[in-house]
């Protein structure tokens, strides 16, 4: 991937499959905008027969996006899901509106810190008996400045009704989406 350097480390306070700390190659960054330190996304269903209830936060700490969602879907106890940042900020027509994976680098879809990834390829998220789930990463691959291409502002979140094969092109096979949320 161009956009990665060599090394790579991964860092997941979750019992998710996912991981999320590599480096990226500063010669493409741009230059800093507004100093944003804190954006959510508010989860909800797009499907009149499925709730879905969540938040998605966003913080800046010491170079790093700290991300950490918290996910409730009754009707998918027991199951894994997989949850994803799209492109548009705008969960209209079922969450459709939000176009394709957020993918600055036009990387083939994958699985988070392997190989080659979207940068909106989170991954997937086991849900308990209750629906609920939640997972919590770290990278400074994601910013919250306002003009680069890095920023995670202004895309959506989708969950989707199944797993992430990761390697399905473009989109992992994850099913449809029964839930969304802009961030901001």
């Amino acid at each position: 991937m161009a956009s990665c350097g060599g090394s790579s480390s991964t860092e997941n306070t979750s019992d998710s499959t996912t991981s999320g700390d590599m480096q990226m190659d500063t010669s493409k960054a741009a230059a800093p905008a507004a100093n944003v330190t804190h954006a959510e996304a508010v989860l909800t269903g797009t499907k009149a027969d499925t709730a879905v209830d969540g938040k998605v936060s966003f913080d800046a700490d010491s170079g790093k996006v700290k991300m950490k969602l918290e996910l409730t879907v009754p009707k998918m106890a027991n199951k894994t899901v997989a949850v994803h940042i799209h492109d548009h900020p705008d969960c209209g027509d079922n969450g459709n509106a939000t176009h394709g994976h957020w993918n600055p680098t036009h990387s083939p879809h994958g699985k988070w810190g392997v190989d080659s990834f979207h940068l909106g390829d989170i991954g997937n998220v086991k849900l308990d008996a209750q629906g609920k789930g939640s997972l919590e990463m770290s990278t400074n691959l994601w910013t919250l400045s306002s003009d680069t291409s890095s920023t995670v502002l202004n895309h959506a979140v989708i969950v989707h009704s199944g797993k992430d094969d990761y390697k399905t092109q473009p989109t992992g096979n994850a099913g449809s989406r029964i839930g969304c949320g802009v961030i901001k």
